[in-house]
């Protein structure tokens, strides 16, 4: 039994799970309660945690036995997802570093709210956040240079999962 729970599948795809859930909480975070309105190079990187998340969760529990084959497939999925995601992420740092044009969509990606609350509040507090601005960096990162380091890792880490036949 003890096996079967330290399969290394099935621990490449519960590190997948956490970090990639940690990391798209973190960004709705800083979205709803820091108000960075994400641009729509941000929500395109989005994409690939929204699959992960549930893919690595179902890799989770088909990391056992007869269906571990399709615990290493979700792992691939998951791999060439990051994998992508880490493209586009150092293609958006690299916008915002102006070392190449974005895209011609370069805005914001804000809903509107009417009512009490609504517009006028929204207009004082909401940060209005171009795909070639970097609102935010730490250590030098903006969140598309983090997301880019963070697809890195986990697409390594989903790749090194489907690779294990133990």
């Amino acid at each position: 039994m003890l096996a079967k729970l330290s399969h290394p599948v099935r621990t490449a795809s519960a590190v997948v799970f956490v970090v990639a859930a940690a990391t798209i909480l973190a960004a709705l975070a800083f979205e709803y309660l820091g108000g960075y309105a994400p641009c729509p190079l941000c929500l395109q990187q989005r994409y690939a945690y929204y699959f992960a998340v549930p893919a690595s969760a179902a890799a989770v529990f088909l990391a056992q036995g007869h269906t571990i084959r399709w615990a290493r497939i979700l792992l691939i999925l998951i791999a060439v997802a990051f994998a992508v995601n880490a493209g586009l992420g150092i293609y958006h740092s690299g916008v915002e570093w102006k070392w190449w044009p974005g895209p011609d969509t370069c805005g914001t990606a804000t809903a509107i709210k009417w009512g009490e609350g609504g517009l006028a509040q929204q207009l004082e507090s909401v940060r209005v956040i171009a795909c070639d601005e970097a609102a935010w960096r730490f250590l030098g990162l903006s969140f598309a240079g983090w997301n880019a380091v963070a697809s890195a890792f986990l697409a390594g880490v989903a790749a090194w999962g489907a690779a294990q036949k133990r």
